[in-house]
């Protein structure tokens, strides 16, 4: 064992590495107020920045393949984009009728698949 990441107060359902391997993003059920994303330094085990929104679990994460953003997905039916870089959120999309349990980028960043308890899977145009 490296590290031990410490700083989520709920389970922690999603782990991720960035593209480069310099950071790390997690998803977790903090509270009743919602789900958080933390992002870490991947040689440091630093928290970078919490990342909040979601009014229920994050489920889901994933890094963009150039790094930049993040993509996230939740119990409270929507998937989230973020500013990898400053934790700022991008964008919510909304359509799923059920929690959103997994999210991925498409392999050239422009699109997202979705995943969810509604028995769908959704494809979203996300080209920055």
């Amino acid at each position: 064992e490296i590290h031990t990441l410490k700083g989520h107060k709920g389970f922690v359902n999603s782990v991720c590495f960035s593209p480069d391997g310099t950071r790390i993003a997690s998803g977790s059920g903090e509270s009743l107020k919602g789900g958080k994303i933390k992002l870490w330094d991947a040689s440091s085990g630093e928290e970078l920045h919490t990342l909040m929104g979601h009014a229920s679990l994050v489920f889901s994460v994933s890094f963009s393949p150039d790094g930049k953003r993040i993509a996230s997905g939740s119990a409270d039916y929507t998937i989230r984009l973020w500013d990898a870089s400053t934790g700022e959120e991008i964008h919510t999309l909304k359509g799923h009728e059920g929690e959103v349990r997994s999210v991925s980028f498409s392999p050239d960043g422009k699109r997202v698949a979705s995943a969810g308890g509604d028995d769908t899977i959704r494809l979203w145009d996300v080209a920055p």
